[in-house]
């Protein structure tokens, strides 16, 4: 499997009382569905996935993989700092029928890259489907290196793409430039996405398509198909929003972006909660007006 698109790291939407909201969440899936996007990314970071427990996580990924199944790729997340949790979640996407599954470095543990190596290679072992890693230092404490992915790479057939959000578009070119032909390297940033797939990459886990599915969907396809002055003209109108999505911690801003427009509630778990001040509010409700989303 090859790994080329925009995947949409999706919102986990709640009721008032704080419970999972399914209704609104099929909701959502079935309009990325219907955007044409390559795939959808349940129970990551933009999915609030800290704050679920183990039986909310399973069902999340149960319900994402029966509305999605035919009609687009799941990228199931299924990170833990706890190799033993990691590994569970990950045969449970298996069984549920995901494509796929992201793994995110261990979080708070800071591991030696022995230990990361470790850490996948377990979870590589424990499942037949393909894994791709999540490599984002500033989220997790430690960073893959990029030997470190390439040994996973040889010893685990089934890592074949990473989602790199490591920040330094050096790594990610150094990462692009070493993997073999057919590994698949995404941008884990939508600000990066064209430089990465300018180098080489082959598209993006994204926040911003959550709102504007359809527009990323063909700024990335442009950018794939070498035309870099039609994808640059697309980016340059997201630039602005790119931004004020991460006013805040994501997946705040987006979620409450998803709140003005109508999508969903703007509930949060702690620790996370609603936008800490009224100018970053009305920052974020500016340029969704500029964009015609309001």
């Amino acid at each position: 499997m090859e790994f080329k698109g925009v995947f949409t790291a999706l919102i986990t939407p709640f009721k008032s009382d704080g419970s999972l909201d399914e209704e609104t969440y099929a909701t959502l899936v079935e309009r990325q569905i219907k955007s044409g996007i390559a795939g959808i990314v349940p129970c990551g970071t933009t999915g609030e996935s800290p704050t679920l427990s183990l039986d909310e996580h399973e069902h999340v990924i149960d319900v994402a993989v029966e509305l999605a199944r035919g009609k687009c790729t799941v990228i199931a997340g299924a990170g833990s700092n706890c190799t033993a949790e990691a590994t569970r979640l990950s045969i449970h996407a298996q069984e549920a029928g995901a494509d796929a599954i992201l793994s995110v470095n261990p979080y708070y543990n800071k591991p030696s890259q022995l230990g990361l190596y470790r850490h996948f290679k377990t979870i590589a072992d424990a499942v037949k489907i393909p894994v791709v890693l999540y490599n984002i230092a500033g989220r997790t404490g430690v960073n893959l290196e990029t030997d470190t992915l390439l040994q996973l790479e040889k010893d685990c057939s089934n890592i074949i793409a990473v989602k790199e959000a490591s920040g330094s578009i050096q790594q990610m070119k150094d990462v692009i430039h070493r993997t073999s032909n057919g590994f698949s390297v995404l941008s884990g940033d939508d600000s990066m996405a064209l430089e990465l797939i300018r180098a080489g990459g082959n598209g993006v886990i994204s926040v911003a398509s959550n709102l504007l599915p359809e527009k990323m969907s063909r700024l990335v396809q442009l950018a794939l198909e070498g035309d870099f002055d039609a994808a640059e003209a697309h980016n340059a109108e997201l630039k602005a929003l790119y931004e004020v999505l991460f006013v805040e911690t994501n997946p705040i801003p987006v979620k409450t972006a998803m709140a003005m427009m109508g999508l969903c509630e703007e509930v949060f778990r702690l620790p996370l909660c609603e936008l800490s001040t009224d100018n970053n509010r009305s920052r974020l409700s500016e340029v969704l007006k500029t964009l015609k989303l309001l």
